[in-house]
């Protein structure tokens, strides 16, 4: 009957409407929380504390209140709008529509061995960009994105404790996948703990570890990357041996690293026999850094490199070819570091147009292959990259199908001849990986 209807109508109304409520209560209390909540390190599984707190986590760097508001205030504000689409969205997502577009073979590798060996695409998607310094994030378009970026085949992502919403982004997709289509999302999810130099006693560390599960909303993670700010500071040497220890008992996959230079590597790896399978490095064109001593060791000890910096922030791109003052493009946090710290290092901008110039015509040799194609490519050819991470600018550009056309793309000798013709005009920028974050600082 026409009142059944109606009824049945308003019952539903009114579930989604508490759920919204709920929700938006929640999230508000976590981002007013104060700055010294901790995750208890006695929980043993996510589901051992069902509030996760987007404030203070202990082994966090980034917990100044003002870095809280910039980092959360985004997810916050737009939540409640979000909320009742975000949670009761059942329907199976659209196909992904790419018109005349040929999705090509993704191309995937493995990060370590046996049991542990974690698969992952070579191209991986980058959340540096939702902590900041890259425009407003919408939380419910976000999950929209990551539905696309999945569905043409980029399953993993590149996370971490101090990028902001990034693990909460992560956890709530993987919510949401399983509702929509009753199964586990086919995902991918690497992760960093970046904690201050200190001591590092087995429960701080145990919080730590159980922090990012909780956040990241499951029993096991796939990868952890851990950086250190001070060599100087031995106590890197203890986190890294109770990581192992939490390894051993099934709370990580796999361990590994982001910065550390050669040396540093070499000591957990051949002195204190740390599983190390992979090290995040800053990895270019311009920046060739890696080559001297970090592929001759990880080809040792089949230590892959996932590499970021590879499109220098979006400045090595068909956008900045023909700029004549870059100045007032350097719009977002990416650009200013690459900008400052990389191309300005290697070169000069007539340099750098020359650069891209030639990158250009080697991807007119290819059916029109972009800038950023021919750069991606560049690295992704080098040995021992198990993947090039790519930033997801979730809620505000879709760079998916010219990710995609990287795996079309195989460059030649004149390529490279070519190329790497432009490129040795510039200077090699010093030192090891990581050393821009400690003796370059």
């Amino acid at each position: 009957s026409n009142a059944t209807r109606m009824m049945t109508t308003c019952g539903r109304q009114t579930n989604r409407l508490m759920l919204a409520i709920v929700l938006l209560v929640s999230l508000t209390i976590i981002a007013s929380s104060p700055p010294h909540s901790r995750v208890s390190s006695s929980a043993s599984s996510p589901a051992a504390n069902p509030r996760v707190s987007l404030a203070r986590d202990p082994t966090r760097t980034c917990d100044t209140a003002a870095t809280r508001r910039q980092t959360c205030g985004g997810m916050v504000a737009g939540i409640a709008g979000a909320a009742n689409t975000l949670l009761l969205r059942d329907a199976k997502a659209a196909p992904r529509s790419t018109g005349s577009f040929q999705v090509p073979t993704i191309e995937a590798s493995v990060l370590g061995s046996g049991r542990d060996s974690l698969p992952i695409k070579r191209v991986i998607n980058g959340l540096w960009q939702v902590s900041g310094g890259h425009g407003r994030i919408k939380p419910e378009q976000a999950i929209e994105d990551m539905f696309k970026y999945v569905d043409s085949g980029l399953t993993t992502w590149d996370a971490a404790d101090h990028y902001g919403p990034a693990e909460i982004l992560a956890r709530e997709f993987r919510k949401q996948y399983k509702l929509r289509r009753n199964e586990e999302p086919p995902i991918q999810v690497l992760t960093k703990w970046v904690p201050r130099p200190g001591e590092m006693p087995y429960e701080l560390v145990e919080a730590a570890v159980d922090a990012r599960r909780q956040r990241l909303g499951v029993d096991q993670i796939d990868l952890l990357q851990f950086h250190w700010w001070d060599y100087n500071n031995k106590n890197y040497i203890d986190a890294m041996k109770h990581m192992k220890t939490l390894k051993e008992q099934g709370k990580i996959k796999n361990l590994a690293l982001t910065n550390f230079d050669t040396d540093h590597l070499r000591e957990l790896v051949e002195v204190h026999d740390i599983p190390i399978v992979s090290n995040q490095v800053q990895f270019s064109m311009l920046d060739r850094r890696p080559l001297q001593k970090m592929v001759p060791f990880c080809r040792k000890h089949d230590i892959k490199l996932l590499a970021y910096g590879v499109l220098c922030g979006g400045l090595l791109s068909d956008e900045y070819l023909g700029v004549r003052d870059p100045s007032e493009r350097i719009d977002t946090a990416s650009k200013q570091k690459y900008w400052y710290g990389t191309i300005n290092q290697w070169g000069d901008w007539s340099l750098f147009q020359k650069l891209l110039k030639t990158l250009k015509t080697v991807g007119g040799r290819h059916g029109g292959a972009s800038i950023a194609n021919v750069a991606q490519r560049y690295v992704l050819d080098q040995e021992q990259v198990g993947g090039v991470i790519i930033g997801a600018r979730l809620s505000r550009r879709d760079h998916i199908d010219d990710n995609l056309h990287a795996f079309d793309l195989k460059l030649t000798a004149q390529d490279y001849e070519e190329i790497n013709a432009v490129l040795n005009q510039g200077r090699m920028l010093p030192g090891d990986c990581g050393d821009e974050y400690r003796r370059y600082a």
